[in-house]
Formats: C-alpha cells, sequence, structure tokens
C-alpha cells in the first residue's frame, strides 16, 4: 500500500469485472492491467513496487503503463483535499478505469460531472419502493396494501431514497407506534412518509482534479493533454512551465547587493581622475 492519500484510485463509474475486460490489448499490457484492476484503492502501482510484483522491469513497466493511459484505462494528476482544520491541499492521484475511456470522458471526470451510463440489463419489473411497502404487512400485518396501494405509495418511498435513508430506517418510520385500530394502511403510510420525510441533503461540492502530462509531469487543461500526453511530449510545441517565485529573503538580499553596486558606481563617477 502506498503512504495514506496516494496510489490507485478507481474512477468513477466502474463496470462489473468480467474476464474480457482487457482483450483489446496486448499481452502483456493486459496482464498488467488485470493485476491493477484488482488492486485495492490506496496500492502503490509505481513502477518500482510493480517490478517487485511483476515478471517486467522497469522500463518494460513504465512502457506499459503509458500504453494503458493512451488506450483510456489510466490517468495521473493531482486532486485538492479538504483537511480537517479547514484547509486544503493537493495529493497526487493516478485513477484507473475498468473499461477504456476517452479524452471526453477524462476531461468529464476531471470536472466531477461524469454522466450516469444506462444500465446493460433491464432491471427488474418491481421497485425497490415497492417491494418495501409489499413487505410491510409482514412485520405489521395491519398494513398489508393492495398492489394499487404499493405503487401509489412508491414515489413517496423513492423520494425518501433519494434523500439517504435506509430500507431500516423506512420501516421503523412506517411501523413504529401504530394506532389501535388502523382503518385505512394506505392512508396512514401516505401521511407518515409525507409528514416524516427528511430533509434533502447537502450537496456535495464537485471535487478539484488536474491531470498531468504522463511524460514530463506538467498540469494542463484534458484538452491540452490527449491520451494524458502534453503537446510538448508529442513532438510539438515544449509546453510552457510557471516559473518558481523567488523566496523573499533571496529577493531582498539580491535588491541589496543591486543598491549597493549602484553607490559604489555613483562614488566613482564623483572622484576627479
Amino acid at each position: 500500500m502506498a503512504n495514506p492519500g496516494y496510489g490507485k484510485r478507481s474512477a468513477s463509474d466502474q463496470r462489473p469485472r468480467t474476464n474480457h475486460d482487457f482483450a483489446h490489448l496486448p499481452p502483456r499490457e493486459a496482464a498488467i492491467a488485470a493485476y491493477v484492476d484488482r488492486l485495492p484503492d490506496g496500492a502503490d502501482i509505481s513502477v518500482k513496487t510493480l517490478a517487485k510484483q511483476l515478471p517486467y522491469g522497469q522500463c518494460a513497466l513504465r512502457t506499459a503503463l503509458n500504453r494503458l493511459q493512451a488506450a483510456g484505462h489510466l490517468r495521473r494528476g493531482r486532486e485538492r483535499l479538504e483537511t480537517e482544520d479547514g484547509g486544503s491541499r493537493w495529493i497526487t492521484r493516478t485513477w484507473f478505469s475498468r473499461a477504456a475511456r476517452d479524452d471526453t470522458w477524462w476531461a468529464a471526470f476531471t470536472r466531477g460531472d461524469v454522466p450516469e451510463e444506462p444500465p446493460e440489463r433491464p432491471g427488474p419489473t418491481r421497485s425497490r419502493a415497492h417491494i418495501l411497502l409489499a413487505a410491510l404487512g409482514r412485520t405489521a400485518p395491519v398494513l398489508s396494501l393492495s398492489a394499487a396501494d404499493c405503487a401509489a405509495l412508491a414515489p413517496l418511498v423513492e423520494e425518501w431514497f433519494a434523500r439517504g435513508a435506509t430500507e431500516e430506517t423506512l420501516r421503523t418510520a412506517l411501523t413504529a407506534g401504530l394506532p389501535t385500530p388502523v382503518h385505512s394502511p394506505a392512508a396512514l403510510l401516505r401521511r407518515r412518509l409525507t409528514d416524516k420525510l427528511p430533509p434533502e441533503p447537502v450537496a456535495p461540492r464537485p471535487p478539484r482534479r488536474v491531470l498531468e502530462c504522463a511524460e514530463c509531469g506538467v498540469p494542463g487543461r484534458p484538452e491540452a493533454l490527449p491520451g494524458g500526453v502534453c503537446s510538448g511530449c508529442r513532438g510539438g510545441r515544449a509546453p510552457a512551465h510557471p516559473s518558481t517565485p523567488l523566496p523573499a529573503l533571496a529577493v531582498r538580499t539580491r535588491a541589496g547587493e543591486i543598491r549597493a553596486a549602484m553607490s559604489v558606481r555613483r562614488r566613482s563617477e564623483r572622484t576627479p581622475t
């Protein structure tokens, strides 16, 4: 495992694992991708560590990881994390996706704006909310509902799920402290689902992520790093590296040297030869 906060991170919207996830890759890259895919988040996937576990040298592994990046399975960059004291810090990230993703998908992922993909198989004919309502009669027989009642109340239950409620929370809210007798189970449940509805959850702030060139490490916008490589490393113009500002002490020292040199020069100019 890498140091806390570093190492592999699975990209969002991962599909179920199959035996053919990396069949489109050459054998070496497919084997490395399958190994990395099965590592837990936080695992150290640097070439030095992988070379100790896999039958490949560091140069071969570096080449293979770059090819996985070009194929859309890997991206390197940084992510800004909030700290407990209210500050923040940038963490180096290596994101891995079981499915090959194009540059457009990675750009959306960087913004925290990955669209949900439709399920590959049709879901069950009865929703989770419908099943919960139909099962209430086994917990409290006085709350037995008809199929029509379940269909009518299901949207209210779905709203609870959307606000983070669990099935156990719902069952407790609907069955605790029932009056005697219950004249209309559907009306009672509708009233409880409406009156006890939990508040809307606070929307999480989107993550702040920056991708980096796999060759030189220069940060850039996703559209400037197609395939995870900048234009300079692809043979175009040289990447623009931001200049590093001098420390304040160095600036004051240099300014003092310049003033001293100018003072000496002025004195020499006033002295007659």
